[in-house]
């Protein structure tokens, strides 16, 4: 279970290409759930493509801060023990 932000985007870059479940917190007790792929890391976000049948915008993209403070949970669908919830 990683407590800082390196070492959150450590545990992402090890799983860019995977597929994976998004569940994100929408505002207002609404959560968002999509899936999609880990496309790319950047040193401050990373970016997940969309399913294109199911959403109507291809990329989306969070902090690493949104990991840390539980606004944004990601699940490996190759592990179901791999999950990013913190």
């Amino acid at each position: 279970m990683a407590k800082t932000l390196s070492d959150i985007k450590r545990s992402l870059d090890g799983n860019l290409g995977k597929r994976l479940t998004l569940k994100a917190n929408g505002g207002r007790r609404k959560t968002i759930e999509r899936s999609g792929i880990l496309a790319e890391t950047y040193p401050s976000v990373f970016v997940i493509q969309l399913d294109q049948d199911e959403n109507s915008f291809e990329r989306v993209s969070y902090s690493y801060a949104d990991i840390l403070t539980a606004t944004v949970e990601l699940r490996f669908n190759d592990d179901a023990a791999s999950s990013l919830a913190f």
